[in-house]
């Protein structure tokens, strides 16, 4: 198995698993497309993450052993809701709108993260990063197109999906800190089963064995795409990995015209690749700023408390 240990000077691994984590969320994509009416959305939702549990094993002892606090296990809560939102919502607009849409619009989740990042955490929004997040805003309302084009339910639901994952991932920033990824992750799997199963109760239909197999797929590629993104970002820094992501989108493009027979739409990759590169220039940024923190010769108040 590849070692997970972070040694980030090897830039062309990094884009190699990047590479194959993007093949494995367009698998995932393209999967749930096929899938499409035939399972309502928080049925296939829960499936695919019931079906998941299988990869929880190696992780049941690193989170008994974590001792978890009333409060972290409130944050995981609190996560495990918005992600529970986040999927139904994702898995709703698969069966709504092109692939391409669902893809360049899920680009807009760490834009939210930036501004929740300041709202909520208080962190820094200097003027340039705001105007990043400024520049990928445009960018989805030209994918959007309001008053040109007819916006489906489905592109509503996948400006909730990036919101939730935003989140998500602010309240995992929270927790990263103090405990170990395993933990993450595995109590991620458990709390969104939990809070998909009772939607998908309610909603409930006969499932034919060949979409349980399919489900089980989707669970197999994210499972995957989530293992070789952090073998990616152990490799290389987000700087270089980042813009790799941006191949997403012209492959759920093809994926789209010649599995799907969707058209080709020139503005949601137009407005997909400004977000990518609003999304670039924020993690350029952030590396930027670390790197001149750490070149200080005196370090700050919160550096000397450890």
């Amino acid at each position: 198995m590849a070692s997970l240990k972070p040694d980030q000077n090897r830039p062309m691994i990094g884009v190699i698993w990047m590479v194959l984590t993007g093949l494995n969320f367009v698998a995932v994509t393209a999967i749930v497309k096929h899938i499409g009416n035939e399972v309502p959305a928080a049925q296939g939702a829960f499936l695919r993450y019931l079906l998941g549990l299988v990869f929880l094993i190696p992780m049941i002892r690193p989170i008994l052993a974590a001792h978890l606090t009333k409060r972290q296990f409130k944050l995981f809560a609190a996560r495990g809701v918005v992600h529970t939102i986040a999927v139904i919502l994702w898995f709703f607009a698969m069966a709504r709108i092109p692939i391409a849409d669902v893809t360049a619009m899920n680009y807009l989740s760490p834009v939210y993260v930036t501004l929740g990042a300041a709202l909520v955490l208080k962190e820094a929004l200097p003027p340039r990063r705001l105007a990043a997040v400024v520049i990928a805003l445009v960018g989805a309302i030209i994918i959007l197109r309001p008053g040109f084009r007819e916006i489906d339910p489905g592109h509503i639901a996948m400006l909730g999906t990036a919101l939730m994952f935003a989140a998500g991932y602010l309240i995992a920033k929270q927790l990263s800190g103090e405990v170990s990824a395993a933990v993450v992750v595995g109590m991620l799997s458990i709390t969104v089963t939990i809070g998909l199963a009772p939607f998908a109760w309610a909603v409930w239909v006969p499932v034919a064995w060949s979409d349980i197999g399919w489900l089980f797929l989707v669970a197999c590629f994210a499972t995957a795409g989530h293992y070789s993104m952090t073998l990616a970002f152990a490799a290389a820094p987000l700087t270089v990995t980042q813009p790799v992501t941006f191949l997403q989108l012209i492959w759920a493009v093809a994926m789209g015209a010649l599995l799907f027979n969707e058209p080709v739409d020139g503005w949601v990759v137009f407005g997909g690749a400004i977000i990518m590169a609003s999304i670039s220039f924020i993690t350029w940024r952030e590396a930027q700023i670390k790197t001149a923190a750490k070149r200080r010769i005196t370090p700050t108040a919160h550096q000397t408390k450890g």
